[in-house]
């Protein structure tokens, strides 16, 4: 009953969705020439042979998936892989990973359909995926019961289901058996979210561990990675990475805060979202700011320096080495603390970190990681950390062993999804 009120509405707002489709464009979240993509229409021949389709929704759960497409080309050289993420950063982001990986030939990339029936059918009919493995929490009930339609067999893979979402899910109870028992098998991140999606109807979950720990280090420039440390030079320096709306003011107050007593102190912001740059400038209000993606240097006097730039946060990690993950001083459940831990860097993070609660409690537990409540407390860890480089050292190095964790899991993960093609054991 649910399902066909599900997909009654999202059929009747299919009109409204090319609306705001053609309005995200105008914004830059889409690509006008790839909109047909959203609509489930694509000329692109399906490649011949066995193929597996791969769904992650943007940049972090492309970046944990990497490894696994390395495994899976490795185990099967022959088998291709089509790749939908639904953001213009994810797909930008594989323009530039693939050809480095060496699997430029083997992943085919594609914006995913939006959950209207009609437009997940063309796409299903189009390609005709022999199997298919959605990643972490992409629960579309259109997509997934179409392909269970089909008899495509399906893998949730490195599946997060918070006690929150699951409380949720618990009031739609047979909608959520009838959504989470059309996987064949699921990969859950830890035992607590295997626990509640066995509940909510999930055969054959296993919690072999979390992909993100798996996942290589962000990529380097090493040219211009000793451009800025020769820029930096021995000034004090420390990053807030990865920031969402609210939290760029605070990280402004940490470094009034921190400023006199830390001559030419140089903040660096990177938003989340490169596009957000000049929206930061104002918030300045007598503080030297300068753009990166303006060609703009650090201010040669205290002050901030906006990142916005894509694929570089990498760079700032190693250049670093002092690092605030964003999106946990706001409510929205906080960045992956594992991409700084992985290049060295010491860690910190607010109190909203409920997207990212196991690698932070390992991190913690390592001594690689401090959680701070508020502005305050962050410019009373950063200023600690400028003034001891022995604590920061120590962090470093903790976060670097930590984040070797399930190092294997990518080739556990591919071989799941191997068995679920046809030809295979199961």
């Amino acid at each position: 009953m649910l399902a066909g009120l599900y997909a009654a509405a999202a059929a009747g707002a299919a009109p409204l969705l090319r609306i705001m489709l053609r309005g995200r464009v105008a914004r830059g979240k889409e690509i006008a020439t790839r909109l047909p993509e959203r609509w489930g229409k694509d000329a692109t021949p399906r490649p011949r042979g066995r193929l597996l389709w791969l769904h992650a929704a943007s940049i972090g759960e492309t970046v944990s998936v990497l490894p696994v497409l390395t495994a899976l080309h490795r185990m099967a050289p022959d088998l291709r892989v089509l790749l939908t993420t639904g953001t213009v950063t994810s797909s930008d982001l594989l323009a530039r990973r693939l050809p480095e990986l060496g699997l430029a030939d083997v992943v085919l990339h594609r914006f995913v359909p939006l959950d209207v029936p009609g437009w997940v059918a063309r796409f299903l009919g189009h390609w005709r995926p022999d199997a298919g493995g959605l990643v972490e929490s992409e629960i579309w009930p259109n997509l997934i019961l179409a392909a269970r339609a089909r008899k495509i067999p399906l893998m949730l893979v490195n599946a997060r289901l918070s006690p929150r979402s699951f409380a949720r899910w618990r009031r739609m109870r047979g909608f959520a058996r009838l959504l989470f028992g059309a996987f064949s098998r699921v990969q859950a991140q830890s035992a607590g979210d295997a626990e509640r999606l066995r509940q909510l109807g999930a055969a054959s979950v296993s919690a072999p561990g979390n992909l993100k720990f798996a996942a290589p280090p962000l990529p380097v420039s090493r040219l211009e990675l000793q451009r800025l440390r020769h820029a930096f030079g021995e000034r004090p320096v420390w990053l807030a990475a990865s920031t969402h709306p609210g939290e760029d003011a605070r990280v402004i107050a940490v470094h009034r805060t921190l400023a006199p007593r830390h001559r030419g102190l140089l903040t660096i912001i990177v938003p989340r979202h490169p596009e957000r740059g000049p929206e930061i400038l104002p918030l300045a209000q007598g503080v030297p700011m300068t753009l990166r993606s303006r060609g703009e240097g650090p201010p040669e006097a205290a002050g901030i320096w906006v990142a916005d730039t894509l694929g570089e946060l990498g760079l700032f990690y190693s250049a670093v080495g002092i690092a605030f993950v964003g999106g946990s001083l706001v409510p929205h459940g906080g960045q992956n603390p594992l991409e700084p831990a992985r290049l060295g860097c010491a860690v910190a993070v607010g109190p909203h970190v409920r997207n990212f609660a196991e690698p932070v409690a390992v991190l913690e537990a390592a001594g690689a990681l401090a959680r701070v409540a508020d502005a305050p407390a962050l410019a009373d860890w950063v200023g600690a950390l400028l003034a001891d480089h022995g604590q920061r050292a120590a962090m470093g190095e903790a976060g670097i062993a930590a984040a070797r964790k399930h190092g294997d899991l990518p080739r556990e993960v591919a071989a799941m999804l191997l068995d679920l093609l046809p030809g295979r054991p199961g």
